[in-house]
């Protein structure tokens, strides 16, 4: 039992660090890429939270990001191994798509959750440690504190810079 919440931990923070680092190399900070991400981005900073914190939590939002892309790739590795986060990394194009998202961040967060999922799943880690991991992640950074994870995530989009 304390082994898997351990393994659960665990993948809460590698997958907080994936898609965190993919949506912010793929700039989610930097402008509300899709319709109602800069609305979200400025209630936000209205509530003393950061804009570009807030801009990347619109994104999050409002199109499958790599947060939704890590979460995916996980329930598919889960049903059917690589293939089937492979699948999930394609919903989660095509739902990019659909919100006329211009970037990739989903894809490729879904991508590489694939491979570090899968990685992981042959050293002991089961899917499911990843897919509550992954909730737990989001939950970080859009159920707790707005303001502070958005503060957060504008001290990390700082660096990137």
């Amino acid at each position: 039992m304390l082994g898997e919440i351990l393994h659960i931990l665990a993948a809460a923070a590698i997958s907080w660090i994936l898609f965190v680092t993919i949506d912010i190399l793929f700039k989610l900070p930097e402008a509300g890429g899709v319709s109602g991400a800069s609305a979200i981005a400025r209630d936000i900073e209205a509530g003393g939270g950061a804009l570009p914190g807030g801009t990347m939590m619109g994104n999050i939002v409002c199109s499958p990001d790599a947060s939704a892309g890590t979460l995916l790739a996980a329930c598919g590795v889960y049903v059917a191994g690589i293939p089937g986060g492979l699948a999930a990394a394609l919903m989660v194009y095509i739902g990019n798509r659909i919100c006329h998202d211009p970037g990739y961040a989903g894809t490729t967060g879904a991508v590489l959750a694939t491979l570090v999922v899968y990685g992981f799943t042959q050293i002991g880690f089961a899917a499911t440690d990843f897919i509550a991991g992954m909730v737990i992640a989001i939950l970080t950074i859009q159920g707790l504190s707005h303001v502070h994870a958005s503060r957060l995530l504008t001290r990390l989009w700082r660096v990137r810079q």
